[in-house]
């Protein structure tokens, strides 16, 4: 399998990180959606990331589909219904945390300034750090595992959103307002998977 995307972004940089700790093979090409465009579309026509290409060719995309379709099992997600409950919230607010943090990148890199409308971007920031609080109150409350044997999708969601966001929107992501949620992320950095698989 092939999996398609650059590493900058947090969807691909899931994907290829639950990947690794599922030990499913597969090669990373790094093509970027922008500056290879249309090498991209080769491989996909809709120039989605990531995309992933199975073995026969047959070309899937999205994060969360390709996930299931490589962890048929949810081996990444507790058996537990309580405990599954809360990752699949936790991944929720993550992913939340990623679609703003890309919305207010995109709207600073590709909007000229004077298009820029502020009230949305407003919401958008605001979106972004209610996300943030109901993580960092979930992680004060409860902490997750930092053990790499003990990665689910939670906190590989959690970790990559945050790294992503602290990478390309600073200013939003700041980690004294949010203590737990920045030592929880900077603490996975830290494990060879993430490592092995840098966002840059």
């Amino acid at each position: 399998m092939k999996l398609i995307g650059m590493l900058d972004s947090p969807y691909v940089r899931r994907v290829a990180i639950a990947m690794k700790v599922l030990k499913v093979g597969f090669v990373h090409e790094s093509v970027s959606v922008f500056s290879s465009y249309e090498q991209f579309r080769q491989i996909n026509p809709v120039v989605k990331a990531p995309t992933l290409v199975l073995v026969d060719g047959l070309v899937l995309m999205d994060s969360s589909l390709l996930l299931s379709f490589v962890d048929p099992e949810g081996r990444l997600w507790p058996s537990n219904g309580a405990a599954r409950a809360r990752a699949f919230r936790l991944a929720g607010l993550a992913l939340a945390a990623c679609e703003k943090a890309v919305q207010v990148v995109y709207e600073h890199n590709l909007r000229p300034a004077e298009k820029l409308h502020e009230p949305w971007l407003q919401r958008v920031h605001g979106q972004l750090a209610a996300a943030w609080s109901e993580l960092e109150r979930e992680l004060s409350r409860q902490p997750l595992s930092t053990d790499e044997a003990k990665l689910g999708q939670a906190e590989i969601c959690i970790a990559v959103a945050w790294s992503f966001a602290r990478m390309m929107v600073p200013a939003l992501a700041q980690p004294d307002a949010y203590p737990a949620l920045a030592n929880f992320a900077q603490t996975l950095e830290q494990l060879p998977v993430f490592v092995q698989t840098p966002a840059l």
